[in-house]
């Protein structure tokens, strides 16, 4: 694998300009087959992208060129909403409403499952607003995604209906948790993303406050970035570039809550290098069902040539209400372009 894949280093609203050719039309379904939305994105060894959607069919496994090879996981969930791949191409599903973490072969044999099918834990939280949310609590209430530690360790965040963090053994016994709501360091309002890099250093993507929180393997506080509208989800690829899926400010937003401001960004992607430095960022939501723009990314990974896969949740961040075309995209490929194997230039 060509270890110098990466972005150009610019900012714009053009994806292109960094580098990279959007595709919203990527995914080649079955006759009939359609989705709502897509919540989640993962890619295994093969780079087979394994596509976790709201609708009939909720794991859809493509090959990298969009070609449809199986589907699995008909009436298994109550909603999809996290994915990722492990080590033996073994697949994490996390199901929010259902309050569960499940993990599967790549065929949909059912390995594990944490958590009681449809029970929560007692937060004091009567519904997914997060401002509900009247103590920390155990796993899980609502919870949103999983990160592999490279121990073999699982890491999840929880969720909607708690501010939590839980690690587990790779077997699924619960080690410990860490997290209670708030806005200070260790604090959540919706840990809504969480990434593990080599080092072991757990991202959490706590969507509500709109920044990065970064941990120690045991829960230790780092540091926090900011320079981030409301994330959804953090990827680390091979190189430890981490790419950001932010939800913004037009999408998704909770009754009663307005933007910070009237220019306030949309949904859009941006990649930084470990160092916290701003190397791509495209989207912004001007023109959200463009390709190459974003109404609510939810989801996001890279697979081995460095393309990136977007998935979005439009129906239910407004799409619902109107806000955006039920036609628009909910999951685009963006294709690194040629000539650009000589980028990134690491930043000093």
């Amino acid at each position: 694998m060509n270890q110098n894949l990466g972005p150009k280093k610019v900012t714009t609203e053009d994806c292109r300009q960094c580098g990279y050719e959007p595709n919203d039309h990527w995914a080649q379904l079955p006759q009939d087959w359609s989705w709502s939305e897509v919540a989640g994105v993962a890619t295994d060894s093969q780079d087979r992208v394994f596509l976790f959607n709201r609708g009939e069919h909720p794991v859809i496994v493509c090959d990298r060129d969009g070609r449809f090879l199986a589907a699995w996981g008909e009436g298994l969930f109550a909603r999809p909403h996290g994915i990722v791949i492990g080590p033996g191409d073994v697949v994490y599903c996390t199901d929010d409403l259902d309050h569960t973490v499940r993990k599967f072969t790549p065929e949909g044999r059912l390995l594990l499952t944490l958590g009681t099918s449809g029970k929560s834990s007692d937060t004091g939280a009567t519904s997914m607003d997060y401002r509900n949310i009247l103590r920390a609590g155990p796993p899980f209430h609502y919870p949103t995604n999983v990160a592999l530690a490279p121990e073999g360790d699982l890491y999840v965040s929880d969720g909607y209906g708690n501010a939590r963090i839980h690690k587990f053994s790779a077997d699924g016994k619960l080690l410990f948790s860490w997290g209670e709501p708030g806005v200070g360091p260790g604090q959540f309002h919706i840990p809504h993303g969480i990434a593990v890099d080599k080092q072991g250093t757990v991202y959490v993507a706590d969507r509500e406050n709109s920044r990065l929180q970064l941990f120690s393997p045991d829960g230790v506080f780092l540091s926090e970035w900011t320079n981030i509208a409301r994330p959804c989800q953090v990827f680390i690829d091979a190189t430890g570039y981490v790419y950001v899926a932010e939800l913004g400010y037009r999408a998704g937003m909770w009754p009663g809550t307005t933007a910070p401001s009237p220019d306030a960004t949309g949904g859009r992607v941006s990649i930084f290098d470990q160092q916290r430095t701003l190397l791509a960022r495209w989207g912004g939501g001007g023109d959200p069902c463009a390709p190459g723009d974003f109404f609510a990314p939810h989801d996001i990974c890279v697979d081995t040539n460095g393309d990136i896969y977007v998935a979005e949740v439009v129906m239910s961040a407004g799409g619902n209400r109107g806000l955006v075309s039920p036609t628009c995209h909910a999951l685009q490929k963006f294709v690194r372009k040629k000539g650009e194997e000589d980028w990134p230039q690491k930043s000093t």
